[in-house]
């Protein structure tokens, strides 16, 4: 046990996000104001930037099905003919995406207080779970033609202009979505357009395929079929496994963590972290972290460092619309010393019992209790005027330590006294003189 007697005073401290089409400004906004504005950016502007690519695509995906299937189906081209069902797997995807570009723009409610950012995760995977799909029913079928020769189909000159027409479109369509995407940071926009890319490839494969097919090579349009499966399953995985991973609460990468770190230990009064989690919920980024701060720091100004965490966070990372901050004064990760402490009412308790012989109890003002590892500090407020001298205040101090030193969950006693007349704390030299000390 030690004693500390100090003299405090009882004074108080009264201590754009605008969006043109595809433009972007930042601002400083708290976390709810963030997280609406990125809603309202979605449900507005957002929404409109995504409906209209995905109408153009719909519109562009029709005309080439039809083109691709009737130009297939009367060229003789198997391959175009499966192209074709690649295009129609584009207008449904594209369905998808303007139901998922409505639903999950809309702004978090009490069922849904996150959001509802993952459907758009939801859609991006049934795109690419869609892309599969088809992969697997086009390698069936063209195995089994190229196995009986006498399925094996032989295109003509329209079938190989059809295929050069797909191209161009689809290249071009593949690189407006993309842009669009980047933009409105969609990645259920930026999974649509690489099935415009898919297409523009699997035609080029096609394209081959008829070529070789009318320069007597008759199971190229076969082979091409097959090539064509393999890129759209490659596609496919490759849009379904972020969002899969999403779902299941995957954390950032680590270079994005590193930053994260960087910028809470920027924030003075933090002395470290841990637990630090992340994860994804649709386009933005949710992160649970706690802090280590000073043991004897007062509630207000540790809960001051951890909105200050928060805010430079959300303020610094744009993804960032949710941070939680825990508060702690040592490592937790494994064990809580503290929890087998006993609360507040029963150390009460136990000091009313330690200190009934002491008058001076009754002069209490304030008891602060400080949960340290596995035990206890305790501070008390006293008023100055009930001690005449400083060696009265330092036998009064004495006595309060003495009679709780058997106590097992208690560490220290500190004992304040307090000046009242100016709200002022008085320095060793002003406290001698006050009370007539000679030393």
């Amino acid at each position: 046990m030690y004693i500390l007697f100090l003299l405090k005073h009882l004074s108080v401290y009264n201590v754009y996000l605008e969006i043109g089409f595809l433009h972007f400004k930042n601002m400083k906004i708290s976390h709810f104001e963030k997280i609406d504005t990125l809603k309202s950016l979605s449900s507005q502007k957002r929404y409109i930037a995504i409906r209209n690519i995905t109408w153009l695509a719909i519109a562009t995906n029709i005309l080439l099905t039809l083109i691709k299937i009737i130009f297939g189906f009367i060229g003789h081209s198997q391959a175009l003919m499966a192209d074709g069902l690649h295009s129609l797997s584009d207008l449904l995807v594209g369905a998808m995406t303007l139901i998922g570009a409505k639903y999950s723009t809309q702004p978090p409610d009490i069922g849904h207080p996150y959001g509802h950012g993952r459907i758009e995760t939801l859609v991006t995977i049934a795109g690419g779970g869609l892309l599969l799909l088809m992969a697997a029913g086009l390698l069936i079928d063209a195995q089994r033609r190229l196995f009986s020769p006498e399925l094996l189909l032989l295109p003509t000159a329209i079938s190989l202009a059809a295929a050069l027409l797909s191209i161009v479109i689809k290249e071009t369509l593949y690189q407006y979505t993309m842009y669009v995407a980047k933009q409105v940071r969609s990645p259920m926009l930026r999974a649509n357009a690489w099935h415009h890319r898919s297409d523009a490839i699997s035609s080029v494969i096609v394209f081959i395929g008829i070529a070789g097919s009318m320069s007597g090579f008759i199971w190229w349009d076969a082979v091409a079929t097959i090539g064509i499966s393999f890129i759209i399953g490659y596609i496919g995985l490759s849009l379904s496994l972020p969002g899969i991973k999403e779902l299941i609460d995957t954390g950032l990468e680590k270079e994005q963590l590193v930053e994260i770190k960087n910028i809470i230990k920027s924030v003075k009064g933090v002395h470290g972290l841990h637990q630090l989690r992340t994860r994804k919920m649709g386009i933005n980024v949710l992160v649970d972290v706690h802090i280590l701060v000073n043991s004897y720091i007062s509630v207000s100004e540790a809960h001051k460092i951890s909105e200050t965490v928060r805010k430079r966070l959300m303020t610094h990372i744009e993804e960032i619309v949710e941070v939680l901050v825990h508060v702690d004064f040592y490592n937790d990760e494994t064990i809580d010393p503290t929890l087998k402490l006993p609360f507040r009412h029963e150390i009460i308790a136990r000091l009313q019992q330690y200190w009934q012989p002491l008058k001076a109890t009754s002069a209490i003002e304030q008891i602060t209790l400080h949960y340290l590892p596995n035990k206890l500090t305790v501070d008390i407020d006293l008023p100055l005027n009930i001690v005449r001298d400083i060696e009265d205040a330092q036998r009064l101090s004495q006595r309060f330590s003495e009679l709780v030193i058997n106590d097992p969950d208690i560490q220290a006693i500190n004992v304040y006294y307090r000046s009242y007349p100016d709200k002022r704390v008085l320095k060793t030299r002003e406290l001698l003189k006050l009370v007539g000390n000679k030393y």
